[in-house]
């Protein structure tokens, strides 16, 4: 970041309302000086009750962009104003509308151009990292999620037996996750825990840094709960999100809603990636990892050493470990 050019974000006053020019790109290289440029605005008094960004040279945002821009949203809404996006182009609505963020934002049109409209399918192809638009990335996925959810069918009776003998209640457990540029999807798995146990969560002494949730002996872990964790079977449902391409079989860890909320901009990339089955986090000892900024440290060093080998190799790796009983995976 120090040996990176100083970003500017001129600012302007226009009829009360403070207009702020957006760079052509907003990675993070930009989004960290965005979102401190927009903080400076609330040194001011009195504080600004209206403001434009002017994304109209704007062609690139990712996930380190986007977490910049819904931080200065809460920002300006916690102090009453209103923020609204003038000039966008459709690569950039493209991202907004597949994460759900033009149905939160404000837009405005100049006076020459239309506001285009949301087209999701053109971030299919957006260039955030190689391994998003890489054509055989995705058929290895198809192929190892259909063999995987072929396995998954051969296991469902048994284990389907075994979660209601032990514990009362549904056999799957459906969580909210975040994806790609931090798009929302259900992540599945068999259900390893009793069935109040979001209810019980503040009950449950956290062992990690930051803003991860683990407890190595967590009592809302039923007996049958933690064979599966230890064999990563109660895994086997998420082959369905690999098929339905909201994961990967290799990427980065899928993270909650929750702990998104708590991240700084520069955490934001590791949701430039698909998120993955397995991963760096996994074969690096998953449960045995404590602290937040290891985990942001082996998904940015997946990013960076990607290849299709790369994947391939994690993924020999998983399978030695899902058999090795000191994998760490509780």
């Amino acid at each position: 970041m120090s040996q990176t050019p100083e970003v500017q974000f001129p600012v302007t006053n226009q009829q009360e309302r403070l207009i702020m020019q957006m760079p052509p790109r907003m990675s993070v290289v930009e989004a960290v000086p965005f979102k401190q440029a927009f903080q400076d605005l609330y040194a001011q008094s009195p504080f600004p009750t209206q403001v434009i960004l002017d994304f109209h040279q704007t062609t690139f945002i990712d996930s380190s962009g986007i977490g910049a821009l819904v931080s200065n949203l809460k920002t300006i809404q916690r102090h009453g104003g209103g923020l609204t996006l003038r000039g966008v182009r459709s690569p950039v609505m493209a991202v907004f509308a597949m994460t759900g963020l033009d149905a939160l934002l404000t837009f405005e049109a100049e006076p020459h151009q239309a506001t285009p409209s949301p087209t999701p399918r053109e971030a299919e192809i957006y260039p955030t990292h190689p391994s998003v638009r890489s054509w055989l990335k995705r058929l290895i996925d198809i192929v190892g999620a259909l063999t995987g959810l072929g396995i998954t069918a051969i296991l469902l009776v048994p284990i389907a037996i075994a979660i209601k003998l032990d514990s009362p209640g549904p056999i799957f457990f459906g969580q909210v996750r975040c994806g790609w540029m931090g798009k929302r999807f259900r992540i599945w798995k068999f259900r390893s825990m009793c069935t109040d146990a979001e209810a019980r969560k503040a009950q449950v002494r956290n062992e990690l840094a930051g803003p991860l949730f683990k407890n190595a002996n967590d009592p809302r872990v039923t007996k049958v709960g933690r064979f599966l964790r230890r064999t990563s079977l109660d895994e086997l449902p998420q082959f369905w999100n690999v098929l339905r391409g909201e994961m990967s079989l290799v990427g980065t860890r899928p993270p909650t809603p929750d702990e998104v909320e708590r991240y700084e901009v520069p955490e934001w990339q590791r949701l430039d990636v698909k998120p993955g089955m397995t991963g760096e986090w996994q074969v690096n000892g998953r449960s045995q990892i404590r602290d937040f900024e290891d985990v942001i440290r082996l998904d940015l060093r997946y990013q960076q050493n990607w290849s299709l080998l790369y994947d391939i190799k994690l993924i020999l790796k998983t399978i030695a470990i899902v058999f090795n009983r000191r994998s760490g995976a509780v």
